[in-house]
């Protein structure tokens, strides 16, 4: 594994958790507190995935119990700025319609 991080800041209200690096299970739990955390602070949680070379099955549970925890708590998680093999895994199971961000919303493509 050639290394992973999640970065959390905040950003006009809403919490950005940028990843780095590759996501698999060796990481699955780092990811899972980075964004439970982030839902803990803020209604409105976006995962930034423009440094993320690599995502497995784990990385995918971990958005999608992401999303279903925003949902209990009246809350949205979203994804932004995914690219090459991850945007791949995205499409295939339907989490960048999912997750995508709305168009004047937070996480919204503006950089």
């Amino acid at each position: 594994m050639a290394g992973f991080e999640a970065r959390t800041t905040t950003d006009d209200g809403y919490a950005v958790v940028r990843l780095v690096g590759e996501c698999d299970l060796a990481v699955r739990d780092q990811f899972t507190s980075a964004v439970l955390a982030a839902l803990d602070g803020a209604p409105c949680v976006v995962i930034d995935l423009a440094d993320l070379r690599f995502m497995d099955s784990s990385g995918i549970h971990v958005l999608v119990v992401g999303h279903q925890t925003a949902l209990e708590r009246g809350h949205r998680l979203y994804v932004r700025n995914a690219g090459g093999a991850v945007a791949r895994v995205l499409a295939l199971t339907g989490l960048d319609d999912l997750l995508r961000p709305p168009v004047d919303g937070p996480g919204r493509a503006h950089e």
